[in-house]
């Protein structure tokens, strides 16, 4: 009978060697660690047995009651009411079909191909088709208000328009506030620090309720548009600080020899200044791409129901209260599910945009 290998020599000599390094290196590591793995078994094992073994999949209120478990069938009874807010249950696949095309339309953009000037036609076709799909009221489909818009949809909505309106808006700022000449420049620092010194609530608030007291008698302006319009006018703010912090690390012979070869003012800055400067900001734009898709939910404030407001009214039915912990996780699992693909495609961009750099 062969004599067993050593430990040293063994399948457990690398695992044994790393933990010896990284985690036992100090006697304060080891205490660390001991914490640590005490508090993973202490919690895992609870959540796993809530959560898979003791969790009803299918099933009415009473089941999960009896249960003791998670209660995932009010996911299956309400996924519709989450999704799609108080849209009508008949129209449903509007909604959806919308949300496969903001998806389809973010797949085309990721991908370093289609950056080409056909792209700007096909996001401005695709969010006409989204909108004939939401309100309707020709080719034979029903008129949908967009007061009982909700759900996801509502959500992407709000945030992709707000992401991708601020944006040339907030390049400009950011150049203005840059620019010689003084009026400009005054202009383009009070407009940013106005709009961020004040919290995104009051700014929905007062294009809710204060602004149509402004306006003529007899002139309205749609609740949903007056959102939007505050959405991008905040994120503008935000977005225009982050792109000037990267024009303002490009080193100044950039523009002077773009300046010797010939170059306008606007050639230099859309051929040589910008896209430099984008690249070196893609992180902090990316956080606030991810800050703004989050922060649509403070339109519940003014009576829109986007994902997590379309999730508290499915947990308002009487017959289900209780299981706030599993709708809130279900909304919590779309959220991540956008917010870290937003993060891994910045990830994936900045080694592609910065691939030969020395």
């Amino acid at each position: 009978m062969a004599a067993p290998l050593p430990l040293s020599g063994g399948l457990l000599s690398r695992p044994l060697a790393w933990s010896r390094r990284h985690l036992f290196n100090s006697p304060t590591n080891a205490v660390m660690t001991v914490v640590v793995l005490w508090l993973l078994w202490a919690t895992i094992p609870p959540v796993v047995d809530w959560a898979l073994l003791k969790a009803v999949w299918v099933g009415d209120p009473a089941a999960c009651r009896a249960a003791g478990g998670a209660c995932w069938a009010f996911v299956g009874q309400k996924y519709r009411l989450i999704l799609f807010g108080i849209y009508p249950y008949e129209e449903q696949w509007r909604p959806l079909l919308a949300i496969v095309l903001f998806i389809v339309l973010m797949l085309v953009s990721a991908h370093p191909a289609s950056w080409r000037r056909w792209l700007f036609w096909l996001w401005l076709s695709g969010l006409a088709l989204v909108a004939l799909l939401m309100w309707g009221g020709v080719a034979g489909l029903p008129f949908v208000a967009n007061d009982r818009w909700g759900g996801l949809p509502l959500t992407l909505v709000l945030s992709t328009s707000g992401i991708v309106l601020s944006f040339p808006l907030a390049v400009l700022l950011a150049l203005g506030r840059r620019s010689r000449l003084p009026a400009v420049r005054a202009a383009s620092i009070a407009y940013i620090e106005l709009w961020r010194g004040v919290p995104l609530v009051s700014v929905l608030f007062m294009a809710s309720i204060m602004f149509p007291l402004f306006l003529p008698e007899g002139v309205t302006i749609d609740k949903l548009l007056r959102a939007q319009l505050g959405i991008i006018l905040f994120t503008a703010a935000y977005v225009a600080e982050a792109v000037r912090g990267g024009l303002q690390a490009i080193p100044r012979g950039q523009a002077e020899a773009a300046e010797a070869l010939g170059l306008g003012y606007w050639q230099k800055t859309r051929l040589i200044i910008l896209p430099q400067a984008l690249r070196l900001v893609i992180p902090p734009l990316v956080g606030q791409f991810i800050t703004t898709f989050k922060d649509t939910s403070l339109v519940i404030i003014i009576g829109l129901y986007d994902l997590l407001s379309s999730t508290k009214v499915a947990l308002s039915d009487p017959q289900w209260r209780g299981f706030y912990v599993e709708g809130y996780i279900a909304a919590a699992g779309i959220y991540f599910l956008f917010t870290f693909s937003m993060s891994r495609y910045s990830q994936y961009l900045e080694r592609r945009l910065n691939r030969g750099r020395i």
